[in-house]
C-alpha cells in the first residue's frame, strides 16, 4: 500500500480523534468533580506526602497529568497552594498519568478492545446531554469523550503505515542502534519532541506503544522514548506559566526540574534497569520484551510505572532542595512591587474554564485593595491644607483609578473569554456576578478620583470647612472606612460564607448619616453668613460618600447570590 498525502491526513486525524476524546472526558470529569476537586486540592497541608497522593488521585481521575499540573500552577498564581505543595502535587501527578498508560493498553490493545463497544457507550451518553440536571450532562460529555478516546486510538493503529512489508522504512532504527548509549540519548529526545508537538504525553505513549505493538522499535528504545516524553509534559505547565507571576513559574520549573533529574539518573543506570524489567517479566511469566515483539508493550508499561513511581520515591526528600533550586531559578524582581499588572490572571492554557474563575476571584481582592488604598489617600487629602502634599497625592490617587481602569478592562476581557468555553450554570453565574463586582468596583473608583479633584480645588480656593462639618466628614467617611473592610471580608471569603447583614447595617446607616447632614446642609444655607462656595463642596463630598456605599453593597449583594445559587 503506497502511503500518500491522504493517509497522512487520516493519521494526523486519527491522533486529533484520540486527543479530542482525551480533551472532552477530561474536562467533563473535572466538571463532575467541580468545587469539591479544588476543596481537596486547596486544603493540601504541608505534608508533602499527603501532596503525592492528591496529585495522583487527581491526575487518575481526570485523566490528564497536563491538566493536574497546569492546575497546581493556577493554584500557586492564585495563591491557593504553596510551592511546596505545589511540587508534592506534581510528583503524584506522575504517578497518576501511568494509569491513563494502564487503561489503554489494557482497553486498547488486549484481545478485549473497548473500541468495539464505542457506539453503544455513546448511546449510552448521548441522552444524558440533554438532562436538565448539570451533573448528568457532564456525565454524558464523559461517556462519549471516553469512547471517542478509544475510537480514535483504534483508528490511530488502523492509520499507521504498513512497515512490515516495507522493512526498508526500518533501516535506520537498524543504523541508530549502531550508535550504542548515543541512540538511547537520541530516543530521549524523539520522545520529548513528540509530546511538545502533540500536547499529551498520553498521546505520546499512545503512538509509543503502537510502534512497539507492530514491532517497529525495540524496547530499550521504546523505554528512551517514554523518559523523553516525561521531560516533553513538563512543556505545557511552563508555557502556561509564562504570563504567570513568579510563584506560577517556579512550580513550572519544579515540574521540569523533577522530570530532568529522574532521567538523568535512569539514563545512569539504563541498561541495568531495562534487563531488570526484563528479568521481572520473565520470572512473573510474562515474557521477554529484550526477544518478543508482542511483549514489548508490556514491558514498556511496567518500566513507565516503575520509573515514575521510585523516582517519586526518591525525588520526595528532596523536595526542599527543589524549591530551594526554583527560587534561584527564577528570582522575584523588588522593582515589580511598584508595578501594576494582573497578579493572578495568567494563562490562556487552562484545561477548563471552570478553574479560571478561582484566578478572576482573587484578582478582585487585588481590586478591593486599591479601592481602599484610594479611599485612603482620599481621606488624606481631603484634611490636608499642604497644596504640595495635596497635589502629590492627587498624583498616586490618579495613578491608581487608572490602574482600576485598566484591571476592570483586564478581566472583562479575560470572563469574556472564559465564558467561550464549555461551563456549567454556576460558573455563568458566577462570571455574570463577578462583570457586576467589577462594574461597581471602578464606579467607586471614579468616585474617589472626583471626591479628591473636588478637595484638591477646596485648598486651591481656600476653602476651609469649619469644626462641624469637618467632624460630619470624618463620621461619615469612617462609615464607609466600614463598608470597604466589611466588602473586603466577604471577597476573601468562600461564598457560602458570606452574609449581608453588617453590609447592610452600615449602608443603612450610611444613609441614615447622609440624610441628616443634608437636612441639616438646607438648615445652614438660610442662614445669612453661611459661606455657599464650602457648603456645595462640603455637600458633594457627603453625596459622593453615599454614592459610594450604595456600589459597596451591590459587591456583597452580587456575593451574596452565588451564595444562593451554591
Amino acid at each position: 500500500m503506497e502511503y500518500g498525502i491522504f493517509e497522512i491526513l487520516k493519521l494526523i486525524g486519527a491522533l486529533g480523534f484520540f486527543i479530542y476524546g482525551m480533551k472532552v472526558m477530561s474536562e467533563s470529569i473535572q466538571k463532575v468533580a467541580g468545587d469539591k476537586l479544588r476543596g481537596v486540592m486547596s486544603l493540601i497541608t504541608s505534608n508533602r506526602f499527603s501532596g503525592v497522593l492528591t496529585g495522583f488521585l487527581t491526575t487518575a481521575i481526570i485523566q490528564s497529568s497536563s491538566a493536574t499540573t497546569v492546575m497546581v500552577v493556577s493554584f500557586v498564581n492564585a495563591g491557593l497552594l504553596k510551592l511546596r505543595q505545589a511540587i508534592s502535587v506534581i510528583m503524584g501527578a506522575n504517578i497518576g498519568t501511568t494509569i491513563t498508560a494502564i487503561l489503554i493498553l489494557f482497553l486498547g490493545f488486549s484481545k478485549f478492545s473497548i473500541s468495539n463497544y464505542a457506539l453503544p457507550i455513546i448511546a449510552l451518553g448521548f441522552p444524558l446531554l440533554f438532562a436538565k440536571r448539570a451533573d448528568l450532562k457532564y456525565w454524558g460529555e464523559f461517556f462519549i469523550g471516553f469512547a471517542l478516546l478509544f475510537m480514535g486510538l483504534d483508528e490511530l493503529k488502523h492509520s499507521v503505515p504498513d512497515l512490515k512489508n516495507n522493512p526498508e522504512i526500518l533501516e535506520w532504527i537498524a543504523n541508530l542502534n549502531e550508535l550504542g548509549f548515543l541512540a538511547i540519548i537520541i530516543a530521549v529526545l524523539i520522545g520529548t519532541i513528540l509530546t511538545v508537538v502533540v500536547q499529551s504525553s498520553s498521546a505520546a505513549m499512545a503512538i509509543t506503544l503502537i510502534m512497539c505493538d507492530n514491532g517497529w522499535i525495540p524496547f530499550d528504545m521504546a523505554a528512551a522514548i517514554v523518559l523523553g516524553e516525561n521531560i516533553g509534559t513538563t512543556i505545557t505547565a511552563n508555557l502556561a506559566a509564562l504570563v504567570g507571576n513568579v510563584h506560577a513559574k517556579r512550580a513550572a520549573r519544579a515540574h521540569f526540574v523533577f522530570n530532568a533529574v529522574g532521567v538523568v539518573w535512569m539514563l545512569l543506570i539504563f541498561n541495568v534497569y531495562i534487563n531488570a524489567v526484563d528479568t521481572f517479566m520473565t520470572m512473573t511469566d510474562h515474557g521477554s520484551p529484550l526477544t518478543n515483539v508482542a511483549d514489548v508493550k508490556w514491558g514498556l508499561t511496567y518500566f513507565h510505572m516503575s520509573f515514575n513511581i521510585i523516582n517519586t520515591l526518591l525525588m520526595i526528600w528532596f523536595v526542599p532542595y527543589i524549591e530551594k533550586l526554583v527560587i534561584k531559578m527564577v528570582p522575584s524582581k523588588e522593582e515589580e512591587d511598584d508595578e501594576f499588572h494582573l497578579e493572578f490572571i495568567g494563562t490562556s492554557l487552562m484545561q477548563t474554564s471552570e478553574i479560571s474563575l478561582l484566578e478572576a476571584r482573587k484578582e478582585l481582592t487585588v481590586f478591593g485593595k486599591i479601592i481602599k488604598k484610594m479611599h485612603k489617600l482620599s481621606v488624606e487629602l481631603i484634611t490636608s491644607d499642604s497644596e504640595k502634599k495635596i497635589e502629590k497625592l492627587l498624583k498616586k490617587i490618579e495613578k491608581y483609578e487608572q490602574r482600576t481602569d485598566d484591571l476592570e478592562l483586564e478581566i472583562d476581557d479575560y470572563l469574556v473569554k472564559v465564558a467561550e468555553g464549555r461551563l456549567s450554570a454556576a460558573s455563568s453565574e458566577e462570571i455574570r456576578a463577578i462583570l457586576s463586582i467589577t462594574g461597581d468596583l471602578e464606579r467607586v473608583a471614579d468616585i474617589i478620583m472626583r471626591m479628591s479633584k473636588d478637595a484638591s480645588k477646596k485648598a486651591k480656593h481656600k476653602l476651609n470647612f469649619s469644626k462641624e462639618q469637618f467632624k460630619n466628614l470624618e463620621e461619615i467617611i469612617g462609615l464607609v472606612d466600614n463598608a470597604i473592610d466589611t466588602m473586603m471580608d466577604n471577597l476573601n471569603m468562600s461564598y457560602r460564607d458570606v452574609t449581608l447583614d453588617s453590609a447592610m447595617l452600615i449602608e443603612e446607616a450610611i444613609d441614615v448619616k447622609t440624610k441628616k447632614l443634608n437636612k441639616a446642609y438646607y438648615k445652614k444655607i438660610e442662614e445669612k453668613n453661611y459661606d455657599i462656595r464650602t457648603g456645595v463642596a462640603y455637600r458633594d463630598l457627603v453625596f459622593a460618600c453615599e454614592k459610594i456605599g450604595d456600589h459597596l453593597i451591590n459587591v456583597t449583594e452580587s456575593l451574596a447570590d452565588l451564595k444562593a445559587d451554591d
